[in-house]
């Protein structure tokens, strides 16, 4: 049962309550015709819902010590992939003034930042874990990114494809992650960078992450587990 002190669970309780209608016919892999219709009128109502209850503020965060290394489970999608360090690059384009190619060094330069928050899998478990990075936001202002952008679609190297509003991207705690509880972030859990964010829901979080491209709206493909079904804002 939630802690009804713990500000997360409170909020969590009234994302629930709010857009739960929503996001229970928005949730599943498996959706019939009458579910994807009523998902369609409701998801822009939910979406707004949950951005309100999210904001920009930062959220609460959790001591060191309540970090739940083993409660972490590995998810993988396709797999893998074999990562170099030395040759990595992320890429961030799209409407962007200064497209780039970006190497760990100069990851590693930007004001890093750690955040002890919880990962919360649409599966049913959840894990506290300290994860440290730059943020999103500062890399995203390295590329010269075009008023014009609302959106940023998120490449990795096992082919996995995640959409996200702007806002979410830019949000402080939203990292791109290559320490984990304060050793360098293993592969099997998306090293070199991976996405991590206490405001959405596991299957956001891209591992492996090697391309960031702002763009001005959605296209057919909203994310992998998006286009089966999975509600795309995913908010906590």
């Amino acid at each position: 049962m939630a802690d009804p002190s713990d500000p997360l669970s409170r909020r969590r309780s009234l994302g629930l309550l709010l857009g739960g209608g929503s996001s229970l016919l928005l949730g599943g892999c498996a959706l019939n015709g009458w579910s994807e219709t009523v998902g369609e009128a409701t998801q822009p109502l939910n979406e707004r819902i949950e951005a309100l209850l999210q904001g920009k503020r930062r959220l609460p965060e959790f001591r060191r010590s309540q970090v739940e290394p083993a409660a972490l489970l590995v998810n993988s999608f396709n797999g893998t992939p074999e990562m170099a360090p030395g040759s990595y690059r992320l890429a961030v384009n799209g409407v962007v003034s200064r497209p780039l190619q970006l190497d760990l060094a100069t990851l590693a330069a930007l004001p890093q930042q750690e955040c002890v928050i919880r990962h919360v899998c649409v599966e049913g478990w959840a894990a506290i874990v300290a994860w440290s990075g730059p943020r999103l936001a500062d890399v995203l202002a390295l590329a010269g990114p075009s008023p014009l952008g609302a959106y940023l679609a998120i490449r990795s190297a096992d082919q996995y494809f995640e959409t996200w509003d702007l806002a979410s991207a830019l949000h402080p705690q939203t990292l791109l992650a290559t320490h984990m509880n304060g050793a360098p972030l293993p592969l099997a859990n998306g090293a070199p960078v991976r996405l991590a964010s206490p405001i959405k829901l596991g299957y956001k979080q891209s591992k492996w992450v090697t391309g960031l491209e702002l763009i001005t709206g959605l296209g057919e493909r909203l994310g992998t587990w998006e286009d089966k079904g999975y509600e795309w804002f995913a908010g906590l």
